[in-house]
């Protein structure tokens, strides 16, 4: 299954060396946009690539921003969706062992290109395993369906 695809302005030259990485690995992708450098609103770019992954569209997601964070925090507000904004492997391989994280988020101007590479080859390979991490990530769903109460 494809790894939905999407950047603002601010991450599009990134996001551009992300789809080159994703083809060298052989991970079919969905580009979502931007697909200029015109100015764009991330938060509508990080909602298509949420929806893509919560409607099953994608497996995982792969957002780029200046920083990172502003469109984790778009895409978390989607159902189902466990973004994690990572600047290293550590934080990325952390993020999808025991988060589940199911959406990357990159930050153009703090992650270069030989760093995006390595954390995407993590955050890609890495899975939620462990018992305990999956009771975790239930009981954040469970947040979700209670409203946050």
């Amino acid at each position: 299954m494809a790894v939905a695809v999407g950047a603002d302005h601010g991450g599009f030259a990134l996001k551009e060396e992300v789809k080159a990485h994703l083809t060298r690995l052989g991970y079919p992708f969905r580009d979502l946009g931007t697909f200029s450098t015109d100015p764009v609103d991330y938060p509508d770019v990080a909602l298509a690539v949420a929806r893509a992954v919560r409607n099953g569209e994608a497996r995982l997601g792969i957002l780029v921003d200046g920083a990172g964070l502003g469109s984790a925090m778009a895409a978390n507000k989607v159902r189902g969706i466990r973004a994690a904004p990572c600047t290293d492997p550590a934080a990325a391989k952390n993020a999808r062992e025991h988060n589940d994280a199911n959406v990357l988020t990159l930050g153009a101007r703090f992650v270069d290109v030989p760093r995006m590479r390595e954390i995407v080859e993590v955050f890609l390979a890495t899975q939620c395993t462990e018992e305990r991490h999956r009771r975790r990530v239930q009981k954040i769903e469970a947040i979700e369906e209670g409203g946050g109460r």
